[in-house]
C-alpha cells in the first residue's frame, strides 16, 4: 500500500513525492525499496504488487524496476485502506483465486529481517490452511499513545505463537497504554494482515457489500486495456473506510501473532527520533556534517554534505530538503500539516 502524502513528515515529504518514496532513515534506499527487499526470497518480485496514486506511477516503476507494471495498481483519488485491499484482492482472485496475500505499508521500518521473514513464513503457513485472517502485533516496549492496540485473548491460544483477538484499541491516553502494558496481551496494531484471498473476498462482501458491489462491476474489465478507465469512473464512488473499521473490528475468524522485530511505523518526526537512537544528549542526527553544541532532545535530518552548527537547542526537529528548512518544536509536530500549508 503506497499511496499516502506523509504531510507529517514535510519538509521532506511532499504531495509530489511522498516519505515512501524517500531515504528518511539515511540508509540508501528508499522505504518502499526497503519494504519489497525485507521480504527477501519469501516472494518472488513478479508476485509483488502496489497500489498507490496515479500521479505517483512513475516513481513506483523508478524505483521499481523489476515489478511488472501490470502490477502496479493506480487508484484515482484517496479512498483509506479497505478500497485498497478490495481492488488488489479482487484483482489477484480474477486470476490466482487460491493466492495467499500479504499485506504491507510501504512506509514501514523494521530491524531484524530475518526474524520478520520467519514470522511471515508462519503466518502465512496459518491463514493458508483455512478461513483465517491474521494481524501481526508488535510487542509493546513503551506506553506509546501514538499507536492502535490489538488485544490477545490469553485464554484461546490457537497454536504456538498465535491467539485469537480479543478486541482491536485505539490509540489510548498515557494511564490506558501503561495499563495495557502491565496486562500483558496487548500488542501494537501493525497493520501488517496476511489472509487468504477468497478469505478477505467473503469478508469483505460481508461487512461492506455495497463496496464490493462496486468492485464486482469493475471485475470483468481487469488484465484489458478498460482497467484504469473503469477504475476511474467506479473508484471514487467507494466509501472511505479504513480496512480495520471494515473488517478487523467486525471478523470473529481474526488472529493475532505477536512479534518483535524492531518494527517502526515512522510516522512522525518524533518516531524516527525514537528509532534513530539519540545520543547521550537524546539528539538524532541524519546528516554527516552536523555539529550539536549545548543542545539535547532534538531531531535534524540535513542533507549529505550539508554543513551546520547548531547551539542551545532544546526539543527542535531541525530538516531541510529541497531549499526547505523547518526549525520546530518537537512537542509541536503535530502542526507541521498546518505549516506545510502556509
Amino acid at each position: 500500500m503506497a499511496g499516502g502524502v506523509g504531510s507529517r513528515f514535510w519538509p521532506m515529504s511532499t504531495p509530489e513525492c511522498p516519505k515512501q518514496f524517500i531515504d528518511i532513515t539515511g540508509c540508501g534506499k528508499t522505504m518502499i525499496q526497503q519494504t519489497v527487499d525485507r521480504f527477501g526470497d519469501l516472494v518472488k518480485i513478479e508476485n509483488v504488487w502496489v497500489v498507490t496514486s496515479k500521479k505517483y506511477k512513475n516513481l513506483v516503476k523508478q524505483q521499481l524496476p523489476l515489478i511488472p507494471e501490470s502490477n502496479i495498481l493506480l487508484e484515482p483519488c484517496m479512498r483509506n485502506t479497505a478500497p485498497c485491499i478490495a481492488y488488489v484482492s479482487s484483482k489477484i482472485a480474477s486470476r490466482y483465486p487460491e493466492a495467499n496475500l500479504i499485506i504491507a505499508p510501504s512506509d514501514h521500518i523494521v530491524e531484524d529481517e530475518k526474524e520478520f521473514q520467519r514470522v511471515i513464513s508462519k503466518g502465512i503457513d496459518f491463514v493458508s490452511k483455512g478461513n483465517r485472517i491474521l494481524t501481526l502485533g508488535m510487542h509493546v516496549t513503551r506506553p506509546e499513545t501514538g499507536y492502535g492496540y490489538i488485544q490477545g485473548d490469553k485464554e484461546n491460544k490457537i497454536e504456538e505463537e498465535i491467539l485469537s483477538v480479543a478486541a482491536f484499541k485505539e490509540k489510548p491516553n498515557l494511564d490506558t497504554a501503561m495499563t495495557y502494558i502491565a496486562e500483558g496481551n496487548y500488542y501494537w496494531n501493525s497493520g501488517l494482515f496476511l489472509w487468504n484471498v477468497a478469505t478477505v473476498l467473503e469478508a469483505l462482501r460481508s461487512f461492506v457489500p455495497d463496496l464490493m458491489t462496486i468492485f464486482d462491476e469493475i471485475t470483468p474489465s481487469y488484465y484489458t486495456e478498460k482497467e484504469q478507465g473503469i477504475i476511474d469512473e467506479k473508484f471514487p464512488t467507494c466509501q472511505a473506510i479504513s480496512i480495520d473499521y471494515a473488517v478487523m473490528e467486525k471478523a470473529e475468524n481474526i488472529y493475532v501473532l505477536p512479534a518483535n522485530f524492531g518494527w517502526s511505523d515512522l510516522g512522525t518526526w518524533g518516531s524516527l527520533h525514537t528509532f534513530v537512537g539519540p545520543d547521550n544528549s537524546k539528539n538524532s542526527v541524519i546528516g554527516d556534517s552536523v555539529k550539536m553544541i549545548e543542545s539535547d532532545n532534538c531531531m535534524v535530518h540535513l542533507p549529505s554534505g550539508k554543513k551546520a552548527v547548531l547551539q542551545g537547542l532544546n526539543g527542535y526537529i531541525i530538516a531541510e530538503h529541497d531549499g526547505v528548512l523547518m526549525i520546530c518544536r518537537l512537542s509541536d509536530e503535530q502542526r507541521i500539516k498546518e505549516f506545510s500549508s502556509k
